[in-house]
């Protein structure tokens, strides 16, 4: 049971890390911010004052700076995950015989969410400029409640197109601005919302790959040394039925990274997959992350010249059924096809 608690351990701090870095993921008010926050103000009187200077700093260099501080994180846990896949998981399988698409599939999805990682972090996202700003404020209509008409922002001197919102990290306004992610180092908007999902996917696909793969060599592994329908002795010699805490400490002593390896990979698909469920509801609703936060955090506001017995109500006017909608995310729509419709 010691180990079994350790392995909790282990798997609940992984989960708690890679939360709290999809939670901060270039948002300005992050959870990770606004509790660090927080908890200064409590301590104030413990905390001394640089301390609390340099913590404040190394938040807003990781999460309000433009930096490629979370790309390098990112190739260095995909580095170690698929060299510990290659060095151990694929030469064992290869001497099971496992079947050779089988090992290769992760090694494909790899190679196309690095595409997919590639154009979304190089694209243009929909930079709002002087020069195209007039013919962007035509593309989408201005609800009257979250995008108003004639708003400019202070910093690019520009008229604001509904849907658009200036990003702090990267100085500039993107159009349909969804966040800034830190991941792929750019803001994703318009023109490249649809490579961002795909990216999502192709990402969560290869770590539940690499899962899989990885689980079913442990699992032949089990079987072939017929423990699981064996017994074994304690340290007072008593005999005991094989459990599920004894098979997964035999494990860890046999191959200590590989399970190591496996427990990360899981939590990374379950928090991935979470994301991704969530982006593609994001996607069908056409909707963006800037748009559903700011939609909940209206809840009962009201505006300036709305009577204060009547809450405000907001309605998506943006979607246009669950087909188009997808279609709008690869394929964003110009002034010239809003003047065909």
């Amino acid at each position: 049971m010691d180990f079994l608690t350790l392995f909790l351990i282990y798997l609940c701090f992984v989960l708690t890390v890679t939360a709290l870095l999809c939670l901060c993921s270039g948002r300005k008010e992050s959870f990770l911010t606004r509790s660090v926050d927080r908890a200064s103000q409590v301590l104030s009187l413990v905390i001394p004052t640089q301390l609390q200077r340099v913590t404040h700093r190394t938040l807003h260099r990781l999460f309000h700076t433009r930096s490629c501080l979370f790309v390098v994180l990112h190739v260095a846990l995909q580095a170690a995950v698929f060299g510990e896949y290659t060095w151990e998981v694929f030469v064992y399988c290869w001497e099971l015989q496992f079947h050779i698409l089988l090992l290769l599939l992760p090694y494909l999805l790899l190679a196309g969410n690095v595409g997919c990682f590639l154009l979304c972090s190089r694209a243009n996202p929909g930079i709002v400029t002087k020069s195209n700003a007039a013919s962007l404020v035509k593309v989408y209509a201005y609800d009257g409640v979250l995008f108003q008409r004639g708003l400019v922002c202070p910093t690019c001197t520009v008229e604001k197109p509904a849907r658009s919102k200036h990003c702090s990290v990267c100085r500039t306004c993107v159009h349909r601005f969804d966040h800034h992610c830190v991941w792929v180092n750019n803001c994703i908007g318009a023109s490249n919302a649809g490579v961002f999902l795909l990216y999502l996917l192709s990402l969560t696909a290869t770590a539940g790959a690499v899962a899989a793969v990885t689980a079913a060599f442990l699992i032949q592994v089990l079987l072939l040394s017929n423990i699981m329908h064996g017994t074994y002795l304690d340290a007072q010699g008593q005999e005991h039925a094989v459990e599920i805490p004894f098979l997964i400490q035999h494990l860890f002593l046999t191959f200590p990274r590989i399970v190591f390896m496996l427990g990360f990979v899981i939590l990374l698909t379950l928090v991935l997959g979470g994301y991704c469920c969530f982006s593609l509801y994001l996607a069908l609703t056409n909707q963006t992350t800037n748009e559903w936060c700011k939609s909940r955090r209206l809840r009962g506001s009201h505006l300036p010249q709305q009577p204060h017995d009547r809450p405000l109500i907001y309605k998506n006017i943006y979607s246009k059924g669950i087909w188009r909608n997808l279609r709008e995310i690869f394929n964003p729509p110009t002034v010239l096809e809003r003047k065909k419709k």
